[in-house]
């Protein structure tokens, strides 16, 4: 019985080893499908936007002397966020949705300075739809980073450090707005209560 011993002590070592890689394995896969699911709800809120900018950019153009480059530029950080969500990495997506929330700022901020812009009636609606977006953006941001944080500890932490790369979970990038960008932009023209807001927004 003596000579089994220390097959048996080898299989029960083996077992409580697989056992601990399989239980990590199996919390790696669940962290980043958390952090997948949260992008994938940042996503739809960016899409949301980005359905929105043609007719904001072509309403702002019809009631006010916006300057061309400002418009240009949300034109085109909606346009670097359509292709970084087709074909770019997280970190392409990241930056360009940083620049799109940017330009979308300096737009915003520049047409308080038209109160005509109030009483268009195309551009009342697009602002209730947009507040909407932006107040659900900032909420999925949190989420997704929050979710990161969650995948990140897992990975980064002893004792799932030892196993991460040999299974192939690398860390995953925040969601850290540009200087300036940390909040969702202000929509606020006056146009719309926030619960005419909301529900424009979910149309």
């Amino acid at each position: 019985m003596r000579k089994f011993v220390p097959w048996i002590v080898a299989a029960a070592v083996i077992v409580v080893i697989g056992g601990w890689a399989i239980g990590s394995y199996n919390s790696f896969v669940d962290a980043k499908q958390g952090v997948d699911k949260a992008w994938s709800d940042v996503e739809v809120q960016y899409q949301r936007r980005s359905d929105l900018v043609p007719n904001l950019v072509a309403t702002v153009q019809q009631g006010a002397n916006v300057e061309r480059e400002i418009l240009q530029n949300v034109v085109e950080a909606r346009s670097a966020w359509a292709q970084a969500s087709q074909a770019g990495t997280r970190e392409d997506q990241i930056a360009s949705a940083s620049s799109f929330d940017s330009a979308i700022s300096r737009l915003l901020v520049t047409v308080e300075a038209y109160p005509q812009l109030k009483s268009i009636e195309a551009f009342a609606g697009l602002s209730a739809q947009l507040e909407g977006t932006e107040n659900r953006i900032a909420t999925h941001r949190r989420d997704f980073n929050d979710a990161v944080r969650v995948y990140n500890g897992r990975v980064q932490r002893i004792p799932g450090r030892l196993l991460a790369g040999l299974f192939g979970f690398q860390p995953e990038p925040f969601f850290e707005s540009d200087e300036g960008t940390e909040s969702a932009p202000e929509v606020n023209f006056g146009s719309s209560s926030p619960a005419n807001a909301e529900a424009s927004s979910d149309q």
